[in-house]
């Protein structure tokens, strides 16, 4: 018999289950689809921070879980034998005009007191071809931005687990302490009967393309990731899409998307697009993790609504999960539980 259940195999389900298991719990994973199979499989993986700046319980959690990702993804490519394609490899974007440059090169002193000198947020002059476009002939460069594949890593998780004792499958009874990581259909469910929706889903497309800069940082250029892969591909994306008829097509959004990096980075223009692919994400009203108890089944828990910071967040959500579902140890920051969107 199971002592944890976790029902739903995307980011926050497998890295939950995972924390649990490394706390010697016996876990049981159940998703229908299997892992990654919802936006978790995606192909961007943009592990980056907010702007440091107005500190927060947020910005705060997520500071602590990008720090905690290296130790994190180390442990899961060790058991598994895969890849999850994870590196700290930092992000450039640029300074679109003057205000911003002032404003830029203050957050250097806030980043090196709110980081804690673990990582560096620095104003640099342009320099080579695989830099934005700036205006001001200047970019951010920081040091804390990390990448990884979220297909592989969920597929890296998944493997982990199972070489762990882990029961990762299609089916299966509740036991034990159970935790709902059900993305879109989760939060759907808290929708039901409500006067105002708890959340929702938001469609986003994003393509691989065939340029090998694996060993240079991320760009964040006009709204856009992007972020070269281990094994010589680059990811970019995403659109932000309410409404939409199909929640897994690409279409002239895409296309857009496509052409606006190539306006933003010309060293891509001419790149071969390997992948097209689109998901839709669970994005709480709160847009912070829904991270607590279920607000719909007594005893039982719920981690959902990582809108776009899912893979960044899951090293310390996944150990916040665990200690309160198997020691009652409650370190939740308050405008992440479920209250706060419903």
């Amino acid at each position: 018999m199971a002592d944890v259940t976790v029902r739903g195999a995307g980011i926050f389900g497998l890295s939950v289950a995972w924390a649990c298991l490394r706390r010697g719990a016996k876990v049981r994973v159940i998703d229908p689809h299997g892992p990654g199979a919802g936006a978790s499989g995606g192909v961007v993986g943009a592990l980056a921070p907010h702007v440091p700046e107005n500190w927060n319980d947020k910005k705060a959690f997520q500071f602590d879980s990008l720090i905690m990702a290296e130790g994190f993804w180390a442990e899961v490519a060790e058991a598994s034998g895969q890849s999850p394609g994870y590196a700290r490899t930092g992000r450039v974007q640029p300074v679109m005009e003057a205000a911003g440059l002032a404003l830029a090169r203050d957050r250097e002193a806030s980043a090196a007191r709110l980081w804690q000198r673990k990582a560096d947020w620095r104003v640099k002059p342009v320099t080579g071809d695989w830099c934005p476009h700036s205006p001001t002939g200047h970019v951010i460069h920081d040091t804390l931005t990390a990448r990884l594949h979220p297909c592989r890593a969920c597929d890296a998780l998944a493997a982990a687990l199972r070489a762990s004792g882990c029961d990762v499958t299609i089916q299966g009874p509740d036991e034990g302490r159970v935790l709902w990581a059900t993305g879109v259909a989760g939060l759907e469910e808290l929708n039901a009967g409500r006067p105002r929706l708890v959340g929702g889903g938001v469609k986003g497309q994003g393509a691989l393309l065939d340029v090998d800069a694996r060993d240079r940082p991320q760009l964040f250029a006009d709204g856009l990731h992007f972020v070269p892969h281990e094994d010589g591909t680059t990811a970019i994306g995403s659109t932000s899409e309410r409404t939409y008829d199909d929640p897994t097509g690409t279409d002239a959004q895409l296309d857009a998307v496509i052409a606006r990096a190539v306006a933003a980075v010309p060293a891509l223009a001419g790149a071969r697009v390997i992948e097209r692919w689109a998901g839709v994400r669970p994005r709480a009203r709160s847009r912070a993790p829904m991270l607590g108890v279920h607000p719909l089944y007594a005893g039982q828990f719920i981690a959902n609504g990582g809108f776009k910071i899912g893979f960044g967040m899951a090293p310390k959500v996944a150990e916040v999960m665990a200690e309160l579902m198997l020691d009652g140890t409650d370190r939740i920051p308050e405008g992440f539980r479920p209250a706060a969107s419903l």
